[in-house]
Parts: structure tokens; sequence; C-alpha cells
């Protein structure tokens, strides 16, 4: 039987505290599995944009981290898995909340990993979608 080089929740926690690139938007892993991580971000008014709405960026944040995460939970603790593409698509506001953020991955290759992510509010309606190839440049 091969051992599966996936990290545990408490990994993948101390992953998202050594990650101070992330730190001032106070992410928190909700839920993982395989291929899979849905990360929570709470409101923050310093990140409300004119309109009252959250703004993009904390959405471009929390799916690039919740992407990186489902990663390692198949391939282990990996600096160098990076985002070489991503496209977001905003569908729907945030109006003053905090919401959840799933990715799952769809391929992981040997050189190339591609996923996607969804964001949605507490509701369950869909803020968000993100689609990515992430490198992985030490291969």
């Amino acid at each position: 039987m091969t051992h599966k080089p996936g990290l545990t929740q408490k990994e993948l926690e101390q992953v998202l505290a050594d990650s101070a690139f992330v730190a001032d938007y106070r992410f928190s892993i909700h839920d993982y599995g395989d291929g899979e991580c849905t990360i929570y971000v709470p409101f923050q008014e310093k990140y409300v944009r004119p309109g009252g709405l959250v703004s993009g960026p904390v959405f471009m944040a929390a799916a690039d981290m919740a992407m990186w995460l489902a990663i390692m939970t198949q391939i282990g603790r990996v600096e160098m898995a990076v985002t070489a593409e991503m496209k977001t698509s905003f569908l729907s506001g945030a109006k003053r909340e905090g919401f959840y953020c799933t990715a799952r991955t769809l391929k992981v290759g040997r050189r190339l990993i591609f996923g996607v992510a969804e964001s949605v509010n507490g509701d369950g309606t869909l803020l968000a979608h993100h689609t990515f190839t992430y490198a992985r440049p030490d291969r």
C-alpha cells in the first residue's frame, strides 16, 4: 500500500498560520478532504469597498489560499506549488458578511495542477467562481 502524502487538518492550519501574506484576512479552515479545502473568511470592515460590498481582492486571496491547501491535501506540504493562472468571475456581492471558499483539485499532474473554487455566503448564494492552473517548478 502506498502512503498518501496529504496533510492533516492540524498541518493545514499550521501552513495557514505560517502564511504571513494572508494573515490580515484572518482565514480559518472550515473543512477539508482529499483534494478539497474550505476556508472561512470573516467579515472585516477594512475590506469594504464603496457600495458596502466586500472587495474583490479578498475573494481572490481566499480562493488562492484554499486551492493551495487543497493541493496539499493530496501531495503534502509543497512550498513551490505556485499560481500560474487564476480567473475569477464575480457573480454576486457579499454585503458586509463573511463567506466560505471551497477549492477542489481537478487534475494533479507532474508539472501542472488544475482546480476550481467557489465562494458562497452563509445562505449558499454563489458569490464568485475561480479557475486555477498551478505550476510545480521544482519538478
